[in-house]
Order: C-alpha cells, then sequence, then structure tokens
C-alpha cells in the first residue's frame, strides 16, 4: 500500500477538530457485525482525496475477526484497468454506541495513535442489511452502499434526502461506475 493513500484518512480523523462543532450524526440503533461483513458495493460517495484514483468497481469486504474487530478490504478499479486494494481495521471504541466505528489503514504499529483512526458511522441500515448510509461527523465523507451492484433510485434519493438532512453537501455526490468484472 502507497503512503498517500491512507495519510488523508488522518485528517478524516481530524475532520471534526477545531472550527465550528456540528451537531451529532443520528445513527441507526445497533449494527449487528455479523450481518454487516461480507462484501459491498460503493453505489455513491462524496468526492475525497483518497479516491481519486478509483474510476469504478468500488467495493468493501469487512471480516468480522475473533477480537470483535472488523477487517476492512477496499477495492476498486483504476484508469489503467488494473485494481488496487487497501487493508485496514475497524473497531468499535464506545459499546454504548455500536453505530459508531473506527477505522484505520495506517499500518498496525501506528494504531496507537489516535489520528489514524477515522469515524465511520452508520446512518441507515436496511433490515436485510442489504443497503447503508454511512458518514462521518464533519459531513465531509459520506458513502452509499449496496449488496448489490446497484440500487433502485428511489431508494438513492431517500437516503440523500437523508443526508441532505444531517447536513451533509449531497449537491457535490459521485454515484460509482459498478460492471461485472
Amino acid at each position: 500500500m502507497n503512503w498517500k493513500h491512507w495519510i488523508p484518512l488522518l485528517g478524516l480523523s481530524l475532520a471534526g477538530c477545531g472550527g465550528a462543532s456540528k451537531a451529532p450524526l443520528e445513527l441507526v440503533d445497533a449494527v449487528d457485525l455479523a450481518r454487516y461483513q461480507g462484501t459491498w458495493y460503493e453505489i455513491a460517495k462524496l468526492p475525497n482525496r483518497f479516491q481519486d484514483q478509483c474510476v469504478a468497481g468500488t467495493r468493501a469486504e469487512y471480516t468480522l475477526l475473533d477480537d470483535g474487530r472488523v477487517e476492512v478490504i477496499n477495492r476498486c478499479r483504476l484508469a489503467s484497468g488494473a485494481t488496487e486494494e487497501v487493508r485496514g481495521r475497524a473497531r468499535r471504541p464506545d459499546p454504548d454506541r455500536p453505530a459508531a466505528l473506527e477505522v484505520r489503514f495506517a499500518p498496525a504499529w501506528l494504531s496507537w495513535l489516535p489520528m489514524v483512526w477515522g469515524d465511520y458511522q452508520v446512518m441507515a441500515l436496511d433490515r436485510g442489511y442489504r443497503w447503508a448510509l454511512v458518514g462521518e461527523p464533519s459531513r465531509k465523507f459520506l458513502w452509499i452502499l449496496s449488496r448489490t451492484r446497484g440500487l433502485p433510485r428511489a431508494r438513492i434519493d431517500e437516503l440523500l434526502a437523508e443526508a441532505r438532512r444531517q447536513g451533509f453537501p449531497v449537491d457535490r455526490i459521485d454515484f460509482t461506475p459498478q460492471d461485472d468484472e
């Protein structure tokens, strides 16, 4: 993994520090990590520097580990046609907030630094774990995820309306091309 791909996550972790404080995100009541694990396709996102190189096929695979943490593998297709992969870990820092996770893509030996952990907060989740809306408190990062390569436009619009209600600039949303690789 190239350093340039995880350094922006420091900014994600620090995004809420300093400046005007934003209200906490409204999250789902619970996330069952055993049900959440598996492959999720990125349907849409707010543009961010650490995904600039991705042109299509962005997906994440989550695997629940014995220690309660989650292995995260993010993949995307580059303009060259090659696939890029980055590995990380997610953890639930507060058992009283089961929909608020932290994720890091920095090397494990840096995991003791609080700034390498970025917020990953589940704002909406289908009862069948078929789609999710994930954001972070600064409102700079937002993802619509699905178990399939697409979602009906009506569902996307509902999720964007929820994100807008919670203060995200959804007019900047980018849709992610998904194809049969």
